[in-house]
């Protein structure tokens, strides 16, 4: 807590579901350090906002997969925030090509585990250390962003699949070191949310709602997400540790 405001990172954090988290966070009272790979003049409109709400939050450019990048992010994030009481895993990507299991390639399959997986997975364990070391008091929590892909196949897209597969495991594995010190952690898995991710399948996705694939009958937004972290972050689930919290309109619920 610095200022009398609780302080979060946020990775990925400038557009889709990473800027609803942020916003979200930041509209609450939250400083923000606010962490994505474009330079600050290519999100310039987007830390407007965040400023707006929140002006004590700041931007750090970096590339999760990169040991570099990610030992700069942790600095920076301490220097400008002071301590840290929500770490929030968001930034990912999918595959430049959606393409058939027998078709995928290895470079494919290590751009996206590399940053989905093995960049997540050491910049929490960078940023465990040091919360595990701070005598911060008051709730902390870290929160993992996977998918509703973590457990439904997509065979043209299968490194996705598996490196949140993978990183729904580092959730339970940094939820169950992570409990001596008081710190939660927690999967939030998303159904199908309007992003830029999504947007060159839209289409499909709106027809298959449309024709029930979803109880609730619309696609997620950004925000749907933010609300869930919020609430999280701000302790509203603070005797549990280790669980999944979907946030896909029902998609996932199994019925005959």
């Amino acid at each position: 807590m610095k200022n009398g405001k609780r302080c979060a990172v946020v990775t990925g954090a400038a557009r889709g579901i990473g800027r609803g988290i942020s916003l979200a966070l930041a509209e609450h009272d939250y400083t923000v350090c606010a962490v994505g790979t474009r330079p600050k003049e290519a999100v310039a409109e987007y830390l407007g906002e965040l400023t707006a709400l929140s002006p004590e939050s700041f931007y750090v450019q970096g590339d999760i997969s990169s040991s570099g990048d990610r030992e700069r992010i942790v600095g920076e994030a301490y220097e400008g925030l002071g301590t840290v009481d929500v770490l929030v895993n968001n930034a990912g990507v999918a595959p430049k090509v959606r393409a058939d299991l027998f078709d995928m390639t290895e470079e494919s399959f290590d751009r996206v585990l590399g940053i989905n997986l093995r960049g997540a997975f050491f910049l929490t364990q960078a940023f465990a250390r040091k919360m595990a070391a701070d005598p911060a008091e008051g709730f902390r929590c870290v929160v993992f962003i996977t998918s509703i892909s973590a457990s439904v196949s997509s065979v043209n897209r299968g490194e996705y699949c598996i490196s949140k597969a993978g990183l729904s495991m580092a959730a339970t594995l940094f939820a169950d070191r992570l409990a001596e010190y008081g710190i939660r952690v927690y999967e939030v898995r998303p159904g199908i949310i309007a992003t830029d991710m999504t947007a060159g399948v839209r289409e499909k996705y709106d027809r298959l709602i449309a024709e029930g694939l979803c109880p609730i009958p619309r696609i997620g937004q950004p925000e749907d997400v933010g609300r869930t972290v919020l609430a999280l972050a701000d302790g509203a689930l603070g005797y549990t540790t280790g669980q999944i919290i979907g946030v896909d309109g029902g998609m996932t619920i199994q019925k005959l």
